[in-house]
């Protein structure tokens, strides 16, 4: 799940559908997921229509609300969507492009091998992309409310919590601002990319 409904106010457009080498961040977003072994890839939007080809598009209509807003009408949508064989979802931000594919195959290994919650971590700290185990997907979206998304369920649930690093494999840098945005458009022209 891809989630990209924000308005990007401090960016001054819609996050989803600033361009980043040739590839708006919706885009980029649904691509790292697939790449990384997630499918089916749900889109959330709300601010700007942001459509991608090969996603199950998702209108959260409170998207002002916050990102706790989009990540529980991702859930609810994909509950209701997903047959029984979709076990787990990663949740991934559409304004963190430089997060690798690996990470979210890391993801995937370790709920295949029993992670309830898997967290990727950049030198041991946690950020982003998220995986959720079917059994928890309801009270997560009970539980996101603001911008908070899933943290205070995975706070509240520290002993279910894997941590995966993936700082060899991507960086979780947010695009906030138009300074954000230059700064990760320099680091994918960098010689040294993936990992300057």
């Amino acid at each position: 799940m891809l989630l990209a409904a924000g308005d990007g106010t401090r960016l001054g457009q819609p996050k989803a559908t600033v361009e980043l080498g040739g590839l708006t961040l919706a885009e980029r977003g649904a691509r790292l997921l697939r790449a990384g072994g997630a499918d089916p890839v749900l889109l959330v939007t709300g601010a700007a229509p942001a459509p991608v080809a090969g996603t199950i598009p998702v209108h959260n209509p409170d998207w002002a609300a916050g990102m706790g807003s989009s990540l529980a009408a991702g859930l609810r949508a994909l509950a209701a969507e997903a047959a029984g064989d979709v076990t787990a979802v990663v949740i991934a931000l559409a304004d963190q492009p430089l997060i690798g594919p690996a990470a979210v195959g890391r993801l995937i290994a370790a709920h295949a091998a029993g992670a309830a919650l898997a967290v990727a971590a950049y030198a041991g700290k946690q950020r982003n992309p998220v995986l959720i185990a079917r059994a928890h997907w309801a009270a997560v979206a009970d539980a996101a409310t603001g911008d908070t998304g899933a943290r205070p369920f995975l706070r509240a649930h520290p002993e279910l919590v894997t941590p995966v690093e993936c700082g060899d494999v991507g960086r979780p840098d947010d695009i906030d601002t138009p300074e954000d945005l230059t700064r990760v458009r320099a680091l994918l022209r960098s010689p040294s990319w993936p990992l300057p």
